[in-house]
């Protein structure tokens, strides 16, 4: 599997993973600034952006960070929601590949269980899934306004968040389908503790879908982990660009080359 990748700047490398629905283009805001410190790679997931063509289990995370790590130089990661989840798998699987792991509104466990009440209700991906079988497009922005709900910027962030979606066609549904699924089974939260890479946890105060405590509890159970709230909502690096890319470039400052 051969992933689309835009390539921006020059420096240490670092690797930009998108959410559901969403493309390397959405990171825009950030790669703005972060050009003019790093080589920035900005991936599109299977069944996302230009990365077309998309087969059952493609968004599997540990397929994506395998696949990934065998295209990309050894860099510092960056994901944000679902991406979070693959390049936090990257990190755990590949520590010599990945110097370091910057979590973006993502979290180990997005479903809330009877020790975990730091997530959303299984259901809530479950009717996702279901309405994209019926009302696509509706479905992609029910869940693109839960993202921005609760942001202090929620109406300009949704915009953006809708221009994005279908900027490079629309994305395949057996690949929203599997990320919903993605989201709503893995459980990275006993995996923490071997985490090698330093790691950078920003959330976002007003976050609907990732409560900052989820984040917060993360950071704590990393050997190297270190926590960042800020006020926003699931999208920070679009309501706050300039704090989250000054905390990548301060976090990347620390991490061995």
């Amino acid at each position: 599997m051969t992933f689309p990748i835009a390539t921006h700047g020059n420096g240490r490398d670092l690797v930009l993973v998108h959410g559901w629905a969403m493309h390397g283009g959405i990171f825009a805001p950030l790669i703005g600034q972060l050009s003019a410190h790093f080589r920035v790679h900005a991936i599109d997931l299977p069944g996302h952006g230009a990365h077309h063509g998309f087969t059952s289990g493609a968004l599997d995370p540990t397929t994506c960070a395998r696949e990934l790590c065998a295209q990309l130089p050894p860099a510092i990661w960056v994901g944000w929601s679902l991406g979070g989840l693959v390049a936090l798998q990257a990190a755990l699987d590949r520590p010599e590949h990945v110097r370091g792991l910057v979590a973006i509104a993502s979290s180990p466990r997005f479903v809330v269980a009877d020790d975990w009440p730091h997530g959303v209700e299984a259901t809530v991906f479950a009717e996702f899934a279901s309405a994209l079988e019926t009302r696509f497009e509706h479905a992609i922005e029910r869940f693109l306004a839960l993202e921005t709900l609760g942001s202090p910027h929620a109406h300009d962030e949704l915009r953006a968040l809708k221009q994005q979606v279908f900027a490079h066609g629309q994305p395949s549904a057996a690949a929203l389908r599997e990320g919903l699924d993605v989201l709503a089974d893995t459980d990275h939260r006993a995996a923490l503790a071997q985490l090698q890479a330093p790691s950078l946890w920003i959330a976002g105060r007003r976050d609907r879908l990732v409560p900052p405590a989820a984040m917060r509890w993360a950071a704590s159970q990393a050997p190297r982990g270190e926590f960042l709230e800020l006020a926003a909502g699931h999208a920070p690096f679009l309501s706050h660009a300039d704090d989250v890319s000054a905390a990548i470039v301060r976090y990347a400052a620390a991490v061995p080359a």
